[in-house]
Order: C-alpha cells, then structure tokens, then sequence
C-alpha cells in the first residue's frame, strides 16, 4: 500500500488525480490523507468525487472514504476494465465540475486496457481552475497522440460555471506501450488560430474580443485566422482560446468571461499569457508540461521538455508521481523560471 499526503507542495486536486491514474495502471493499493488540504474548500469536491468514482468503476476498485468533503481515501484497483462509460459530475446536484480533468484521470489507464471504450463525461466544460475542452482536443491531445495515445474527444453541448450541464465523449484506443517525447526546441513558423464562443449572449461580445485580440496580435506583427462559434447549452457563458502551433509544438492559452467581466478583458488576458509565452522562447506552455508528466513517467526511454515555467504544480506532480517506484525526473532550473523536465530512462 502506498501512503500519499495530499497537502504536499501544491496540495490541491492534482495529487489525488494523478495517484488514482498510476494506482490503477501499476495495480497499487493507495490511502490519501489530507486531500486538498491547501484549498479553500478541502476533501473531495463533486468532480473529483466523480474522478474517483469513475476510477473504481473501470477498475473494479475497493473503495472507502468517496463522499463529498472527505479528506481521506482507500483506493484498492483490481484490472483496468474496457467497456462504454457513462459519468455524471452533477448527478442530482447542480454542478460545473470539470469534465476535462476526469476525462485525463481516465485516458491513460483506459489506454492501457485490452479493448476500445466510450466514455460520456457530462459536467463542466468550460470552468475556471481546469483545461476548457479546446485546450484538450487542440493541444493535449494532439501532443500525446505523438507518445501513442489514440483517443477522439467531441463535445456535444457546451457546460458553462456554474449550471454545467455541458457533454462531451471520447473514444480511447487500447495501445502496447508509449513512445518517448522530445519537445525542447521551438520552431520560428508560427501558425495562430483563435476561438471566440459564447452561448445564448448578445453577438457584439464575440465581436469586441475579436477585435481586440486582433488588435493585440496585429501590434506584434503576427497574423491570427479567428473562428467564433455560437454554442448550444444550458445556460450563458463565453470563452477565448488561443492555440499556437508550429512542425515540432502546440501551445494554448484561454480565459472565460463572467457577469461583469468586459469583453476586452478577456481578449487581453489571453494576449498577456501568450505573448509570456512567446517572449519566455520555450516550446512547452505550463500547462502542458503538467499534464505530459505521467505519460512522460511510463513512456520507453528518456522524455525531455523545456517548460515555460517550472510551477510548484509541476513539482508536486513529480513527488506524486515517484511515490509509485523508482521514477527518475530531472528538472533544471528555477521554480518561477523556464526549465527543463528529463525522465531518465529506466
């Protein structure tokens, strides 16, 4: 049994995410203590309620400790378990839970599993604190596609904080084995692609982000093609997603608008992440250099990126993985600072 504290480093939801990917993929038994502990609201929230649930569902786990607020678990996987899924955030609650993050807590284990499965995630789609949708089917994916993974993620209706009520599915391909990464270089071609989407808001509010971020963009002579998208779905939201993408790297940048937020606002913080990102010379965006780690963990041969910026999540994410044997990361540099994350070889 493997003992993990979940107020170590960044103490927040990752920790439990990532512990339930490699229990079930290295078939280890878990407790969790202090789960969230560095959060305003610790224990288990409704979407990592349904990360858990979801998990024991696939892997025919023993389980003690899932219910709302608790800050302990049991988690003990039997076999990872192909099949069609269906999982619900809010259940009979109302709730924008991100269905991003259950859907990576899934992805690798079921990828692993012997046959194809369908899983439907319904909850939020677009959330604050989590990867819209976009980030995932435009960067996430595509990137670990390279390393083998094969999975289709379609949305179906869009799930705005805090009513939720968004759906999408996925289609996860049973794979042998993943091949290592080398992302630690940036090409100079550049291609740019903006998204502007709203639900059930006046049109003008897309139209001012557009101008804005092309105004942005234009200053720094870079040439964006820009799609909006009128989406269908419960209640109103609006969300700007940029993604950056060149022969060897993706990179993607959103925000999300709310009541009293102004359009131009939400097209600047966009700008401001990406041009950091531009600036900072590195071919990884801090997100993606979270999310690649585990795969990066169980990958045949040495993984390298260079990261924009060596996070404290990043950090934790690491200590979590190597509780499950011996897992060797380098990481250069400072936290705060860009750096380079190696996986040694086993």
């Amino acid at each position: 049994m493997i003992e993990i504290d979940g107020s170590f480093g960044e103490g927040g939801g990752q920790i439990l995410r990532t512990s339930l990917t490699l229990s079930a993929i290295f078939n280890k038994a878990i407790v969790i203590e202090n789960i969230r502990a560095k959060r305003s609201k610790p224990g288990l929230r409704p979407q990592h309620l349904t990360c858990v649930r979801a998990m024991a569902k696939v892997t025919g786990a023993k389980v003690e400790g899932a219910e709302i607020g608790s800050k302990n678990l049991y988690f003990h996987p039997s076999a990872i378990l192909q099949g069609n899924y269906l999982f619900d955030v809010a259940e009979k609650r109302k709730s924008a839970g991100s269905v991003a993050l259950i859907f990576q807590t899934l992805l690798l284990p079921l990828s692993l599993a012997k046959g194809i499965s369908r899983v439907t995630i319904k909850g939020g789609t677009h959330v604050p604190w989590s990867p819209p949708f976009d980030y995932l089917s435009k960067v996430f994916l595509p990137t670990v596609s390279r390393m083998g993974i094969c999975s289709t993620f379609d949305i179906i209706r869009c799930g705005w904080y805090p009513e939720g009520g968004g759906e999408v599915r996925a289609v996860i391909h049973p794979i042998r084995s993943l091949k290592s990464i080398f992302l630690t270089e940036r090409a100079q071609s550049l291609h740019i692609e903006v998204t502007c989407a709203s639900s059930n808001l006046p049109s003008h509010i897309i139209d001012r982000e557009n101008i804005r971020i092309e105004s942005r963009l234009k200053e720094r002579g870079l040439k964006v093609v820009f799609r909006t998208l009128d989406v269908p779905a419960v209640g109103q939201g609006n969300a700007v997603f940029l993604c950056a993408k060149n022969e060897h790297t993706i990179a993607g940048f959103s925000s999300l608008g709310k009541r009293g937020k102004k359009a131009e606002t939400v097209a600047d913080e966009v700008a401001d992440a990406f041009f950091h990102f531009l600036d900072g010379g590195a071919p990884v965006d801090t997100h993606l250099s979270d999310q690649l780690l585990p795969y990066m963990a169980l990958a045949q041969g040495t993984c390298a990126i260079f990261s924009e910026q060596i996070t404290q999540h990043l950090l934790t994410n690491i200590w979590a993985i190597q509780k499950f044997g011996d897992i060797s990361f380098q990481v250069e540099g400072n936290q705060g600072e860009k750096g380079k994350v190696t996986k040694i070889s086993w």
